[in-house]
């Protein structure tokens, strides 16, 4: 029998923790991330020991960034700040433990069991904006943290993330429709203010992702997270924003990928 591990999806909304074996997934949990930042520990830590057993070889975290060395710096959306989480689920299960950015993991999936394509971008479309870039089959690092597309500035100081991430949108439905929306909830609606709503994210993505395009010119965009549920819809809105600022002479795709719960089995990889 092939060792199992146990992997963690940390993510600002939802905590996901699987069995791997073989990089394929025998076990997959999900709940909801707590805010608080004793509660998130304490609920990562009863996650993982829900899961374990004696033929656990290893422990795999994705986790958002930006994180070195198994310590998460500052991200903007989890209540973890210079915090050594890769010691800290080492001294407490005594086995190996790999730490990476959930977005970079969810690329190593694309990578290895996805679009196998060896220059392309992933972006994850949630809570905030992730990315893992790929460049000639390699993880792009610069000096570590590498990678942060979502805080690139796309309006008068404001960041990809807060102006098309799922915070944004949860913000402009409140104030148009008195309480928070999702992306598939505006499709189905059908009015003026829905309409504005889905052209300004879309907008938005589009900026952020034809910029991506324009500096790196990939094989491909891949757009994960929880706004791959809109489908098809959705995504010919973003395709055809991006189109309007893409300055390259081709056309590059811009795909939902086709992996579920890419971020647990691209962690999996990480204790290869």
């Amino acid at each position: 029998m092939a060792d199992r591990l146990i992997t963690v999806d940390l993510g600002g909304t939802h905590l996901r923790t699987a069995i791997i074996q073989n990089h394929k997934i025998i076990k997959y949990v999900k709940k909801k991330t707590p805010k608080d930042r004793k509660m998130l520990i304490k609920e990562l830590v009863s996650s993982i020991q829900a899961l374990m057993s004696e033929d656990i070889k290893g422990i795999a975290i994705a986790c958002p960034g930006p994180l070195k060395d198994g310590i998460i710096k500052n991200p903007p959306n989890l209540s973890l700040r210079n915090f050594n989480l890769r010691k800290e689920v080492h001294d407490y299960f005594k086995l190996p433990v790999a730490v990476e950015n959930d977005a970079k993991c969810v690329a190593i999936a694309e990578m290895k069991l996805g679009c196998r394509k060896k220059n392309f971008i992933l972006l994850t479309l949630g809570t905030g904006i992730g990315g893992g870039i790929i460049i000639n089959g390699e993880m792009y690092r610069g000096e570590g943290y590498g990678g942060e597309v979502g805080h690139i500035i796309l309006d008068h100081g404001k960041d990809f993330e807060s102006l098309a991430a799922s915070k944004s949108l949860k913000k402009l439905t409140k104030e148009a429709f008195g309480k928070e929306l999702m992306i598939n909830d505006l499709l189905k609606i059908k009015n003026g203010r829905a309409r504005k709503i889905l052209e300004q994210i879309s907008m938005y993505l589009g900026q952020g992702i034809a910029s991506l395009i324009n500096v790196f010119d990939p094989e491909i965009v891949i757009l994960s997270g929880g706004m791959k549920e809109t489908k098809a819809p959705f995504l010919n809105m973003i395709r055809r924003q991006a189109k309007k600022y893409v300055i390259l002479p081709k056309e590059t795709r811009i795909e939902w990928t086709k992996i579920n719960h890419p971020g647990v089995l691209g962690a999996s990889f990480l204790l290869d």
